[in-house]
């Protein structure tokens, strides 16, 4: 099969697109035929080797990276239920990489089938993506009387974050950088779609508002734009913090809280470690059912490289996913 391996840690220029031998499943496990496989931040600080003190630990190398495949089941070993040949599935691997290639293995037990309607790359999308962004909206708790401000909402949690507060009636705010990321999370709901790049942002979202106050910030980018984001949140809002990618995390003290009766979070981390499972089901249903559609940015398997420079200069919208 042919995969992508990282053979020395560095820039993206060290991912390389060779042929190697087939995996083969172990008890327990089956083999994936891939049809796509996601690609993620972590993909990137992990290839570079800054990402030390996460979830994941750095690579053994050589490594194939990624962690997010779906396909069709090939081949299965010992002990797992021959049903499962032949069947759709989605998967994600866990602390163990193998993603960027034709083929992958997995555990039976981490295994969702999926219906011939869900594309393949949404599947993925979903997966890793999707059950976290679940996480964070059940604690979000959006309803029809909020006003609901998403930072980086072109990107993969941001565009489902839009999505779902317009499902639940919320009137939605979302900032993204350059005209057309901005064109298209106006095109998934959001009643205000501002460019964050333009200096006088928070003027602009408060003219649209016309005197109503933001209740919710949803926000992953922190640094400039996260603060400034926060410093909108009106009184008794509530701000849920998911990542700074944009600078170090939003600054605040107990009496931002206290004078303004807000409530503050960081909502990932281990609250949503314990119940990944029942957070990925409920994630790819909101998929499946078509509630929510994830945005997309493709590239080859072999342009694994491509999509890492992009992903980290933002210019990618959406989920990026690998096709092999």
């Amino acid at each position: 099969m042919y995969a992508v391996r990282l053979h020395e840690f560095g820039p993206a220029e060290n991912l390389s697109y060779e042929e190697v031998g087939d995996p083969v499943p172990e008890a327990g496990q089956v083999l994936i035929k891939v049809e796509a496989a996601g690609v993620h931040l972590l993909d990137t600080a992990l290839r570079a080797g800054t990402a030390g003190g996460g979830p994941v630990a750095p690579p053994v190398l050589p490594t194939i990276p990624g962690r997010e495949v779906a396909g069709t089941v090939t081949a299965l070993g010992p002990g797992v239920d021959e049903s499962w040949v032949g069947k759709r599935a989605v998967v994600h691997l866990g602390p163990v990489p193998g993603g960027y290639a034709e083929l992958a293995v997995a555990k039976v037990e981490s295994l969702y089938e999926i219906p011939d309607h869900l594309d393949a790359a949404v599947a993925v999308a979903t997966i890793g993506t999707g059950r976290t962004a679940i996480g964070i909206l059940e604690q979000a708790a959006i309803g029809a009387d909020d006003v609901v401000l998403v930072t980086a909402a072109a990107g993969g949690m941001g565009s489902l974050f839009v999505q779902a507060a317009r499902n639940a009636g919320a009137l939605v705010v979302g900032l993204a950088g350059g005209a057309e990321k901005v064109k298209r999370v106006a095109e998934l709901g959001a009643q205000v779609a501002i460019d964050y790049t333009a200096t006088d942002w928070p003027e602009q979202v408060k003219a649209q508002l016309d005197g109503r106050e933001l209740t919710v910030v949803l926000d992953g980018v922190g640094g400039e734009n996260g603060q400034r984001a926060f410093e909108l949140l009106g009184i008794g809002g509530r701000l849920l913090m998911f990542g700074w990618s944009g600078g170090g995390p939003v600054q605040l003290t107990t009496e931002d809280l206290m004078n303004r009766g807000l409530t503050a979070t960081w909502a990932i981390g281990p609250k949503l470690m314990r119940k990944l499972r029942a957070l990925e089901a409920a994630a790819l249903q909101e998929s499946i059912e078509g509630r929510w559609a994830p945005l997309l940015t493709q590239y080859p398997l072999a342009k694994a490289a491509d999509a890492h420079r992009a992903l980290e200069n933002r210019e990618t919208v959406g989920k990026v996913v690998l096709i092999p």
